[in-house]
């Protein structure tokens, strides 16, 4: 239980004004949420021929168990993609490339390596008044891949973006993901050789990568038991030029070089529908445990995948899109006994998008999420309309029967206004929100 001192502090924070509130605030909600996020001991891996995006030198950082765990989290972190001068440069803001000018030293001491991820820090952190959770990569040997390449950890190419405002130069931009990815699967295997349990995932970009780059990676370290946990970086179906997510497939093939290394994939992956990749890895690999996890109302990774691309661009245009796509995806997923996903519907959080990452509020779903269906149903929660009329399943627990388990888990939640209704959550979204935009 937190402090009530901290939680005073919490609370406080949301009522000061202006200047004085955006002062304290990162570091208050920080504090409260997270419980002070890892405090790992990492070791800094600088390997020859590879590369961020600017061309300074790629490092990617690794933990070791303080228990002797045979078991190995292989994390690739998200934050954008970029295939032009704007995207790359970070002229593009939050609809660009995370981390342009490179990866520092002190990299894992900094917000989202140290406090992004609850799977990283190996606990849910809760909230005051509710216990930090503890999940089932705790004290797990750790492989944290930054994010500064801007092609979700698997591009092959050197791009010259020139500046379509005619002010700077072209831009040179080593989309070198792949070389980085496989390097550090590489290295991983010299100090993990004999793992037991391989978890590969990712956020965001990070997510698309843990799909991209399991079969490398799972190859290189040839676990015991693989697990893929892809959150909210699907790669969906695109094999028709009808299909929502072919335009921006194609940029991106191009900009990045893909066939280049897709072209290393088994048959069963097809270079024309990058969506392909479901099925490949399912068939490859029967007896791995595969996930998608995200947010029918995602409007991050919606944006990436529509909004340059497609007409109309408004937010509920592009939201249809992607649960046309997303839907699409779950049928296909469903054909196949080793695919898992947790759906859940919306939360204020990031708008949606990422159901890993910072805290686990929210991040749960009910397969029977309706409304209530009488008024007596209304006596303990007056301010909530609707009800679950079957098993919440929140993140923690299916972390839990996924990977300890090796449990199928399947949940789809249906449309609904649970979260947003949630008195609770309309406080503490926009102190996350404006804690992550710090």
């Amino acid at each position: 239980m937190r402090n009530p001192l901290v939680v005073m502090g919490f609370l406080f924070a949301t009522v000061m004004p202006g200047v004085a509130r955006a002062q304290v605030l990162v570091s208050t909600i920080v504090d409260v949420l997270v419980d002070g996020g890892n405090n790992y001991n990492w070791d800094k891996v600088e390997l020859p021929g590879t590369l961020c995006g600017n061309g300074s030198q790629y490092k990617f950082f690794v933990h070791h168990s303080t228990t002797g765990s045979r078991n190995l989290l292989f994390f690739l972190e998200g934050g954008g993609a970029c295939w032009d001068y704007d995207t790359c440069s970070g002229r593009a803001g939050v609809l660009g490339a995370a981390n342009p000018n490179g990866i520092a030293d002190d990299y894992m001491q900094r917000f989202t390596a140290k406090y992004v991820s609850p799977i990283v820090n190996g606990a849910d952190p809760g909230l005051p008044m509710k216990d930090r959770t503890e999940l089932v990569t705790k004290d797990w040997n750790i492989v944290y891949l930054p994010y500064c390449t801007g092609d979700v950890h698997m591009g092959n190419s050197v791009a010259s973006y020139p500046d379509t405002m005619g002010q700077e130069p072209p831009l040179s931009w080593h989309h070198s993901g792949y070389v980085n990815t496989l390097a550090a699967a590489n290295h991983a295997r010299t100090r993990f050789p004999r793992v037991q349990k391989l978890l590969v995932t990712g956020f965001s970009a990070g997510g698309t990568g843990t799909s991209a780059a399991y079969y490398f990676v799972r190859r290189a370290l040839n676990p015991a038991q693989g697990y893929l946990l892809n959150d909210s970086g699907p790669i969906y179906l695109s094999l028709q030029a009808q299909d929502r997510s072919r335009k921006m497939h194609e940029r991106i093939r191009e900009a990045w070089a893909l066939d280049s290394v897709f072209n290393l994939l088994p048959a069963a992956f097809q270079r024309d529908d990058l969506g392909s990749i479901n099925r490949m890895l399912a068939t490859e690999f029967p007896q791995d445990r595969l996930a998608y996890t995200g947010y029918t109302r995602d409007f991050g990774y919606s944006r990436f995948s529509y909004e340059q691309f497609l007409s109309p661009n408004d937010q509920e245009s592009l939201l249809s899109y992607w649960k046309e796509d997303q839907d699409k995806l779950v049928a296909e997923l469903t054909l196949h006994d080793n695919y898992s996903y947790f759906i859940p519907h919306q939360r204020d959080i990031n708008a949606s998008h990422c159901s890993t990452i910072i805290t686990f509020v929210g991040a749960r779903a009910c397969q029977r999420m309706e409304k209530k269906h009488s008024i007596w149903e209304y006596a303990t929660e007056p301010w909530q309309s609707y009800k679950c009329y079957s098993e919440w399943i929140s993140m923690s627990t299916f972390l839990e029967r996924f990977v300890r388990d090796g449990e199928r888990v399947r949940v789809h939640e249906p449309a609904n206004g649970f979260n947003s209704e949630d008195p609770g959550m309309r406080l503490l979204a926009p102190l996350i929100n404006q804690a992550m935009g710090g």
